[in-house]
């Protein structure tokens, strides 16, 4: 139960610092903070969880991660749906604590609260796909590399962040950057409209991106021969 309790809180913590830098930091928020605060925001997000909670349950934070270090061989099948569980209860509850404190705001608030998705006048549907995949693989890899047991390093949880900053870098303009199922679920339940129809999107690509990356590093892609 600590586990799960562990993921509840890291995802919250990921969430609820992501998200409330593009709602009250973000573009035409109170700072502006742009795309790279809010890269790096959701980048710190994540260093601050992987170190208060990863002795604990590893600080996946992510159904798409969990799935990959599944399918990776590194956890048991018992765990996988109470994790997806803990970490979309820690998601929602990082939007419904963002949803009551901009509540409050002068005027009330008439943004949204950080939901992903894409401007279909811009980019179309299968460019939104493939992004959250090949942004989700490349996330993955990256974990499982260097979580590795054979050369796991002390400062993996940094390393994790600042791939998570940079593929929001890269990402930001076409999606929002979701890479994360759970991050997606959060948000788009408090901005409904096209952040709930476009929702699937951002389950499944992650999902699918997650578990290649696991399938490549059990095929032994981090082993040295």
């Amino acid at each position: 139960m600590k586990t799960y309790l562990a993921e509840v809180l890291g995802t919250f913590l990921l969430v609820f610092i992501g998200t409330a830098s593009v709602v009250t930091g973000g573009f035409g928020g109170a700072l502006p903070l742009g795309q790279e605060g809010i890269g790096l925001a959701f980048g710190i997000g994540l260093i601050a969880a992987a170190y208060a909670i990863g002795p604990i349950s590893g600080a996946h934070l992510n159904p798409a991660v969990t799935l990959g270090v599944f399918l990776a061989g590194r956890m048991p099948a018992k765990d996988v749906v109470p994790y997806w569980i803990a970490q979309i209860i820690g998601a929602i509850i990082a939007s419904l604590a963002l949803w009551i404190i901009v509540s409050g705001q002068a005027g009330g608030h008439t943004g949204g609260f950080g939901a992903n998705g894409w401007d279909e006048a811009k980019w179309g549907m299968s460019s939104a796909f493939l992004w959250e995949l090949i942004g989700t693989f490349t996330f993955v890899t990256v974990i499982l590399g260097v979580t590795n047991a054979k050369h796991t390093t002390a400062f993996a949880g940094l390393v994790i962040g600042l791939t998570l900053a940079g593929i929001h870098f890269a990402m930001i303009p076409v999606t929002g950057t979701s890479v994360n199922p759970a991050r997606s679920i959060g948000p788009a339940l408090f901005s409904g409209g096209a952040a709930l129809s476009q929702l699937w999107l951002f389950i499944i690509a992650p999902l699918i991106g997650g578990a290649i990356a696991g399938v490549v590093a059990k095929a032994g892609i981090f082993e040295k021969d």
